[in-house]
């Protein structure tokens, strides 16, 4: 079994209850402060890429009226409790796929969102550069995750299949860079959980 697989399969089980773990009601008190941050179209079209059980999509359709928006999350489990919770049916949907490659079309977004996911990815710059793609020149990244104040950037913590990878404002605005992307800001929101803002140009 490859570690995608062992990944998903981990994520399947945590389904049913993970909007009741204590991290998962930290992680939905980090999105209501991401939200300060946030500044869309009147319009827009957005992704949620991991978007678990769909809290961020709801909260950010409730606060804009005329947003289109979809999540995209490789565990199926976590799509059904996602679809079960759309308040805002037709106007969100969830679909299954990985991060990389993503299956949309260039230039389909105005923004995209990765929140307490992107440290589970093996190939990290590769899911940047698909996010650049298929965001509208002009579009915004939104990454939230904890970051790490380590000598390399780079803080490994070996939990889950393969572990995870956190890293610091300075590695991401390098990484970001790297993708094409220009950075805007960084700004912690609880804790050690840092959102870094980029612009496509």
């Amino acid at each position: 079994m490859n570690v995608s697989n062992s990944k998903q399969q981990l994520f399947d089980r945590w389904a049913p209850f993970y909007d009741f773990w204590v991290p998962s009601l930290l992680y939905q008190a980090t999105h209501r402060r991401l939200l300060e941050y946030v500044e869309l179209p009147e319009a827009p079209n957005v992704l949620d890429i991991s978007c678990g059980t769909g809290r961020l999509l709801n909260r950010l359709a409730a606060a804009y009226p005329r947003l289109q928006g979809t999540g995209l999350d490789f565990s199926a489990a976590m799509l059904r409790q996602a679809r079960c919770a759309n308040h805002h049916r037709p106007r969100l949907i969830f679909v299954q796929g990985q991060a990389a490659p993503l299956r949309f079309t260039d230039q389909q977004f105005d923004a995209v969102f990765n929140t307490f996911s992107f440290l589970h990815y093996l190939e990290p710059q590769r899911v940047l550069t698909e996010m650049y793609r298929i965001l509208r020149p002009g579009g915004t990244f939104y990454w939230v995750d904890p970051t790490t104040d380590t000598s390399t950037g780079v803080g490994y913590v070996p939990v889950s299949p393969h572990g995870i990878r956190v890293y610091s404002p300075e590695m991401r605005q390098q990484m970001g860079t790297q993708a094409g992307f220009r950075h805007v800001k960084h700004r912690y929101l609880l804790g050690k959980n840092l959102l870094s803002i980029f612009v496509k140009v």
